[in-house]
């Protein structure tokens, strides 16, 4: 089932990245349409918006007027949702805004002897844009991971969109955005409604930052609108690399990586060990459970393309092809994981022991489960408050200090021909020019 690589051989993190190159998609194709559906979108503003609803929907029963959702149509949505799933999303919001309250910015101001003042401080952007897939599969955990964030930073506007397959609404997507307090949701999709909040229209207001997952086209869209306003990532596969010996469950593993696998055919399932007997273990309950799985096509696809087992008998080999992978989620299954944890360098979230799948992460651990994928670990990490924060240095220089630091910065001025700037200070220091 996993595709078996030996990892003990020389030059072997080489041929593994050329091997992980190849998973990434070359959509030049989808690149040009995504253009197209942006520039006219910031041309034609909600008819370009309602036309490639319209095209890609295939739905007539959406208009202009009916982009956002009323509150009548989140109440009444609201009310088909079982007991259940609302105690769940109310425990999943409550257990991420704890862990999220505490990465709130420090402020602080530093004194020095001159009598001048350095302070470094922040305030939160104004407006953010969050998308959240829709159709054939809602994430009301996509609503809370993306949104809490932004709440807890002070971000006083959200705008949410979500695609509604023939005006059909995800009841525990609008329940999720009621418990962040989301009051603009408009059900629009796609690049079209990435061009939107990029650029706003006459029924949506342009945003100063965009967050969230979609297809290839949403991605490409960020990618493309970047600059225009902010992103959190391009976001692509998902993605779990698993850390095994004989002290691991072999049945837990397989389910671990086909949960990953489930999410689309392009996801990444990786397996590392230094026990063959794992590796085979893993491979035959694999077999088992995608035999009852639902997504079956689409774990098996996943899987057979892109799933890896690699053998690897040495620690520090191990940690060297954990590092190369740089995935988006780790899960250690070894005995004594502390032996490497603290020398894993490049990895989005970090699982540490058999109770401890990735899965919990998804939804209600409490940590952000928007990650870097696709190699991206290596210089960037997982959404936080700090997303939805600028920072500003404020300076108050002294007489004192200008009287002590100056001639120090006309030299450095003079020095790289910038007179200009040399005869800021002077003029303050009384020299002549």
């Amino acid at each position: 089932m996993l595709k078996y690589l030996n990892g003990n051989k020389n030059n072997f993190i080489k041929r593994l990245d050329n091997i992980l190159d190849q998973r990434r998609i070359k959509a030049t194709f989808k690149s040009t349409k995504v253009k197209k559906i942006i520039g006219d979108v910031k041309k034609n503003g909600d008819k370009a918006v309602l036309k490639y609803e319209k095209k890609f929907l295939k739905t007539k029963k959406i208009n202009i007027k009916n982009f956002k959702f009323s509150n009548s149509e989140i109440k009444n949505s609201i009310k088909k949702l079982n007991s259940e799933t609302k105690k769940s999303i109310n425990l999943a919001f409550n257990r991420i805004y704890k862990f999220h309250k505490r990465q709130k910015f420090q402020s602080y101001v530093l004194k020095d002897r001159y009598k001048n003042n350095l302070s470094y401080t922040s305030s939160p952007i104004s407006r953010v844009g969050v998308y959240v897939p829709g159709g054939t599969a809602s994430y009301p955990s996509s609503v809370l991971m993306n949104c809490i964030p932004a709440l807890i930073a002070g971000v006083k506007e959200i705008y949410m969109t979500t695609p509604a397959l023939n005006q059909k609404y995800n009841s525990a997507v609008l329940y999720a955005a009621k418990k962040c307090k989301i009051k603009n949701i408009y059900k629009i999709g796609g690049a079209q409604a990435i061009a939107a909040l990029a650029f706003g229209t006459k029924s949506i207001k342009k945003v100063d930052k965009i967050v969230g997952p979609g297809n290839e086209y949403v991605a490409l869209a960020k990618k493309e609108v970047y600059g225009e306003v902010g992103i959190d990532s391009i976001a692509g596969p998902s993605e779990v690399t698993i850390v095994s010996d004989q002290s691991s469950n072999p049945e837990w593993i397989a389910a671990d990586l086909i949960a990953q696998a489930e999410h689309d055919k392009y996801a990444q399932s990786i397996l590392i060990s230094n026990n063959k007997k794992c590796i085979k273990d893993v491979n035959v309950h694999l077999k088992k459970q995608l035999k009852k799985l639902p997504k079956k096509v689409i774990a098996t696809a996943s899987l057979k393309k892109f799933g890896m087992s690699i053998l690897s008998k040495n620690l520090n080999k191990t940690i060297d092809i954990i590092n190369s992978i740089a995935p988006e989620h780790l899960e250690i299954f070894i005995k004594k994981p502390k032996k490497i944890l603290n020398k894993i360098k490049n990895a989005g979230s970090i699982f540490v022991g058999n109770y401890s799948p990735e899965a919990m992460g998804d939804y209600l651990a409490g940590t952000n489960h928007v990650l870097p994928t696709a190699g991206s670990a290596r210089f960037s990490s997982g959404l936080s408050v700090h997303e939805f924060l600028k920072r500003h240095s404020i300076i108050k220089i002294s007489k004192l200090g200008i009287e002590r630091l100056g001639t120090s910065v006309i030299n450095l001025a003079q020095h790289e021909d910038l007179i200009g700037h040399a005869n800021s200070i002077k003029m303050r220091l009384k020299r002549k020019l």
